[in-house]
């Protein structure tokens, strides 16, 4: 069987130096402070193996309790403040960028799309939970 996988792209630049960015991208403690892609919804935990084959995991709820995942998935490719690559549970592979720009530090995520919702639906998902992390980051550290 011969299908194209679609991947999409999100990203933003945040207002702080990638040190930090990178710090509160991989770290469990800030992970559950910006992972969710709208107000209704948190990670009320997560763990993380930052290395090649290490494993991460955040669990992704309903405030209301009606709804959760665990969102998992396998290193591939570490570099310290500079990219990761991991495959998600679904074998979905996800790439995550960290430069830095002018001002800040640019973050750009590209992932393969998966079947059940929409490109639309699952990049502006993406992008809010990027969203979420930006305003997060800004938020502790810009002065």
């Amino acid at each position: 069987m011969n299908h194209t996988t679609t991947t999409i792209t999100v990203e933003t630049v945040v207002s702080v130096p990638v040190e930090k960015v990178w710090k509160a991208w991989t770290t469990p403690e800030d992970i559950t402070q910006w992972n969710q892609a709208s107000e209704d919804w948190h990670t009320p935990n997560s763990t993380n193996d930052l290395r090649v084959g290490g494993k991460f995991t955040s669990r992704m709820e309903a405030k209301d309790g009606s709804a959760g995942f665990d969102f998992e998935g396998i290193y591939e490719e570490v570099i310290t403040q500079q990219r990761i690559v991991y495959s998600i549970a679904d074998g979905r592979k996800v790439k995550v960028t960290f430069s830095t720009e002018a001002g800040g530090t640019k973050v750009t995520e590209t992932f393969d799309a998966e079947n059940v919702h929409s490109v639309d639906m699952q990049r502006t998902g993406w992008q809010a939970i990027l969203d979420s992390f930006k305003k997060h980051v800004e938020g502790k550290w810009r002065h």
